[in-house]
């Protein structure tokens, strides 16, 4: 049937447009006209063979197989190409056969009129990016060109995505290309995993009539749109400006390695891992970033920003300056730590009723130390002061984005912006959004536009698809360490559960609050729906929760009928048990209450303890007494001193009762478990069994596993909580 490919014997394939005809009614067939001029001369099977092979792969079938095939009256025809109406499938062949067939020798003769051409590879793709219309916005486009002119093939792609419901069908591995047109009868063939990739970006951006804009804090999309349009044979020309593409391609590779930050003056020994985290700070100023630090607790965030602010000093960046937000507890911390490793750097406390006098030194200063409640205090004096660079410590502080003191640190005048937080998200996606959106506003969207886009998806319907795509938008703004990885020398932590049975009166407490409480949560879901029942729920999981510990903390009459705690005689115990194998043991627990409590007990069995609550006015004197040894138990509220303290002499931790999210029993926990502990450190979670308590402990699992989906390489007490979950948190014990 084919003759040999040589000079004398050229197959022939020619292409019209009435060779796409109906059969039947349904089944579009493609007849390929073969020609042959014989000259004379032997038949050369094996490239029949491989001329076959070319055109039966593309899915073509001889006719003489077929009953089912009409040809027009007159027609020469071989082959047939079934395509089902699929233009992807023709536009397949033309892109993929022919070349082939060419370099077989063959001769192809294309109808001008043939409506399924397809650009060849010497047209090269374009993207152009501008200036949007809105400040701190980029617009893009991008194209073929075609004999010298530019064709925005944007419309087509939208169009794509507008009237295609399955992407992931039409996009199926089991395609060639997807075929994308440029005029009436050309086309441009797309391969499946390319388009796949750009509409997936597509849909991320916003459209303004043939192009697309997104704010250019999401310059590394650029990047994104490089990979979709790059092909070794189709060459990828950027035009327009260039500086923003390059900004988007840093972002999204991230600091290269052969830079080196300078460290001179820093009175540490950086690790390799922290060397590397001054380097991605030092990267984000550069591009015109900010980013989350969210090493785990212990990890050394702040030493690493004290470095990166002393490189701002050295190469003379710092001409106005650094303001460090942190916590009430924290001023002194920080103060000290800069003092011990950057001393050359001038500081100023902005702290207690002296302050006001100083605020007309914060010029002559490098680095500002003030706190949350503070900022909104004195917002209006502190936003007459342009700043260079500032952090929020324990950032997590404004996960709430409308509370007051998320509010005043977005008012700060501020060139680069840094957040610092083991905890990026404790309870939901929003948390993430809080801060991200302080760091690079418009980076996400609106709230509104998040919890559609994303939250909806994730956080109610599992959509993990849309989980990806988050974790990707966010990749190039959070630095994520964790000592499993980076600190390996540190010995091994164990998490432990024990459970101990609720029984007599304190169990007969627990079911009379428990059913009382569910009759009145559900009346209040009925009437109000589940949010205006907030108030209610987490008014009948406290109470649960103080039963569970002691019936004597919690706030009902009927409790102060009941004596004895089977947590708390477990906890005693465990105490005498650790105590005596040489262990020093921290006890965390939500209640200062339980905590005083607990010390009565202590007292009453003669072992010596300290106690550290948010009443404690010197809260330096029980942290040196336990880290000298003159106490073995250090009693801590969750609150109080969940962070920024090193506890290393101590190697185990017990957590009295758990905390709804397990970012800050994990906080808790490294007090202990970070840089500098050479003992083995193990930590006990203690639960009544079958309890509203062990049931907190399955929820807490569900949102580590969410914050490690989105961190990897939630809000108020109890949020993002649904029915389902409250119906669970509020069942008969087990």
């Amino acid at each position: 049937m084919f003759a040999a490919v040589e000079a004398r014997c050229v197959p022939r394939l020619q292409l019209k447009a009435e060779t796409l005809f109906l059969s039947d009614g349904e089944i579009r067939v493609a007849a390929l006209n073969l020609d042959f001029a014989y000259q004379g001369g032997p038949r050369d099977f094996a490239a029949e063979r491989r001329a076959r092979q070319v055109i039966e792969s593309l899915g073509a079938v001889e006719l003489a197989s077929l009953d089912d095939a009409e040809v027009m009256p007159g027609a020469r025809v071989d082959y047939v190409l079934r395509i089902d109406g699929d233009v992807h499938a023709l536009c397949a062949f033309a892109a993929y056969a022919l070349p082939q067939l060419r370099q077989l020798g063959w001769e192809i003769a294309i109808d001008p009129e043939y409506p399924w051409q397809v650009v060849g590879d010497e047209a090269p793709m374009y993207a152009d990016v501008t200036q949007a219309e809105k400040p701190d916005w980029f617009s893009l486009e991008m194209g073929v060109e075609v004999d010298g002119h530019r064709v925005n093939l944007l419309p087509a792609l939208l169009e794509i995505l507008d009237h295609t419901a399955d992407l992931e069908a039409l996009t199926r591995s089991t395609r060639r290309c997807i075929a994308v047109p440029v005029d009436g009868k050309r086309w441009l063939p797309v391969p499946p995993a390319r388009l796949k990739l750009l509409c997936r970006v597509l849909l991320e951006m916003y459209r303004n009539g043939d192009r697309v804009v997104a704010p250019v804090v999401r310059a590394a999309a650029l990047a994104e749109v490089g990979a979709a349009l790059h092909d070794d044979k189709r060459p990828v020309r950027w035009t327009g400006d260039t500086k923003l593409r390059d900004q988007g391609y840093a972002l999204a590779l991230g600091p290269r390695r052969e830079v080196a930050v300078s460290l001179e003056g820093l009175q540490a020994d950086l690790r390799p891992y922290q060397k590397d985290g001054v380097a991605w700070l030092q990267h984000l100023r550069e591009h015109g970033a900010g980013g989350i630090l969210a090493d785990d607790m212990g990890l050394g965030k702040t030493l690493q920003t004290i470095a990166h602010i002393l490189a701002e000093k050295r190469a003379g960046r710092l001409d106005k300056p650094a303001m460090v937000v942190t916590l009430t507890s924290l001023v002194g911390n920080w103060a000290r730590e800069l003092a011990k490793f950057a001393p050359e750097l001038r500081v100023l406390k902005l702290h207690g009723p002296s302050r006001k006098t100083k605020f007309v030194e914060i010029p002559q200063h490098d680095v500002v130390i003030t706190t949350y409640p503070l900022v909104t205090r004195d917002r209006d004096e502190l936003a007459e002061h342009e700043l260079h660079l500032l952090v929020l410590d324990e950032a997590h502080a404004i996960k709430n984005s409308t509370a007051q003191a998320a509010d005043a640190v977005r008012a700060l005048e501020a060139r680069h912006r840094v957040c610092l937080s083991g905890t990026p998200i404790e309870n939901h996606l929003g948390e993430l959004w809080s801060l991200l959106d302080f760091l690079n506003p418009g980076m996400l969207g609106t709230s509104d536009e998040f919890r559609m886009k994303f939250r909806t998806p994730i956080e109610d319907q599992g959509d993990n698809k849309r989980l990806m795509v988050l974790r990707d938008q966010v990749r190039p703004y959070v630095l994520r360490r964790t000592k499993d990885t980076v600190a390996k020398e540190l010995p091994p932590k164990t998490e432990l559960v024990r459970a101990v049975e609720l029984t007599g009166a304190q169990r007969e407490l627990y079911e009379s609050i428990r059913i009382a409480a569910h009759a009145d949560v559900r009346q209040h879901i009925k009437q109000r729906g589940l949010r205006g029942a907030t108030i209610a729920i987490l008014d009948a999981l406290l109470k649960l929760r103080q039963v569970c510990c002691d019936p004597r903390i919690a706030s009902v009459e009927a409790a102060r009928q009941v004596e004895g705690s089977a947590k708390l005689e477990l906890l005693l115990e465990m105490l005498e048990t650790q105590l005596a194998e040489g262990r020093r043991i921290l006890v965390f627990s939500s209640f200062a209450r339980m905590l005083a409590l607990i010390s009565e007990a202590l007292l009453g069995k003669g072992i010596g303890h300290v106690t550290l609550t948010g009443q404690t006015t010197d809260r330096q004197k029980p942290i040196d007494a336990f880290q000298n040894g003159r106490a073995d138990v250090f009693l801590i509220s969750l609150k109080a001193g969940g962070t920024g303290l090193n506890l290393t002499s101590a190697d185990t931790v017990i957590h009295y009762d758990p905390w709804w999210n397990p970012a800050a029993q994990a906080q808790a926990t490294d007090r202990a478990y970070r840089i500098g502990q050479t003992k083995p450190v193990f930590a006990y979670n203690l639960i009544a069994a079958g309890s509203v308590e062990d049931r907190m402990l399955a929820l807490q699992r569900h949102k580590r596993r969410l914050a490690d989906a989105i961190l990897a390489q939630g809000g108020s007490e109890g949020a993002g909580l649904t029915e389902r979950d409250v119906d669970d948190l509020l069942a008969p014990l087990g």
